[in-house]
């Protein structure tokens, strides 16, 4: 569980099917109100898992990245109805055009930080959990293949430690003994993990598993609050598919701009969408004010 997350501790199958849920609509739906909703709150449970880490993350990476994004779709796409002028080569610059550039950047920043919430709650034991026994081959690797990164950057920032305390910094000396001692830490850490791949395999073959009949210990209970937030998540899922598929959520952006912001229903979805988003927050938020107002939290 991370930092005391409530969500963090319910059953691995209710998380995976939140952040599937989450995941999938702010791919596929680029109305703004969805994309805002999805971006906002991806943010806030980031900042409840990670903390600061999110801001810095968020400034330094994400930032960037939105206004890159933002302004090579109107750079190279020139459809669109409300000509605002005309580039230099003289392509004309649209309005619609600027509109998708900054619709795109905010869904890719907001899948960035659902991911970042996703690898700090899905543990690789929690994957394993849900398909050890049904794909248990490519279970096994997915789960390897997804904390392989934040693995290797913790074992990079080990080897540099080291290779620091040794006197081989690669941030100090000539250009050439930078890159050589670069070239090492990175051959060193490559080499540690697939050694741990091997021996991570050779060890999950020896307890056998994958085998039929194969029995494992388990931590996870389905209680009733997982019973509950499943039910909430089917609920509000299958009512985000029936707007969706009744355009209550349709918009676009080209030829010209258009979409539904106002009436009962759509004002209902977008409502819904940001209870779904907000779940773990809120979940949290409960759990911390029950605890407060315990005997316990006193």
């Amino acid at each position: 569980m991370k930092h005391n997350d409530a969500f963090s501790g319910c059953h691995p199958l209710v998380n995976l099917i939140y952040f599937l849920l989450v995941l999938l609509f702010t791919m596929f739906w680029m109305h703004p109100v969805s994309l805002g909703i999805s971006l906002a709150a991806s943010f806030a449970y980031a900042v409840c898992l990670n903390g600061g880490k999110t801001v810095r993350l968020s400034l330094g990476c994400l930032l960037p990245m939105m206004a890159m994004a933002a302004l090579v779709n109107p750079a190279f796409s020139h459809r669109g109805a409300t000509i605002l002028a005309y580039l230099p080569g003289g392509n004309p610059l649209t309005l619609e055009s600027i509109l998708y550039g900054l619709a795109a950047a905010v869904m890719l920043a907001a899948v960035i930080l659902w991911f970042s919430c996703y690898t700090a709650v899905m543990t690789s034991d929690k994957f394993v959990y849900l398909f050890g026994r049904v794909i248990p081959a490519l279970s096994l690797v997915l789960s390897m293949t997804l904390r392989f990164i934040p693995q290797f950057q913790a074992r990079f920032r080990a080897v540099r430690e080291a290779q620091r305390c040794l006197g081989r910094d690669g941030e100090e000396g000539g250009a050439l003994g930078r890159l050589q001692n670069a070239v090492t830490s990175l051959s060193i850490v490559t080499t540690w993990s697939l050694e741990n791949a091997i021996e991570t395999a050779d060890s999950m073959r020896g307890r056998g598993y994958g085998l039929p009949g194969r029995t494992a210990f388990s931590i996870y209970r389905f209680d009733g609050r997982d019973k509950l937030l499943l039910s909430w998540l089917g609920g509000a899922g299958f009512y985000l598919l029936c707007g969706w598929m009744t355009g209550g959520l349709a918009w676009r952006y080209y030829p010209t701009v258009k979409g539904s912001l106002t009436g009962a229903f759509p004002i209902s979805f977008q409502l819904v969408y940001l209870a779904l988003c907000l779940t773990p927050v809120i979940l949290k938020g409960w759990e911390d004010w029950k605890w407060k107002h315990s005997p316990y939290g006193t």
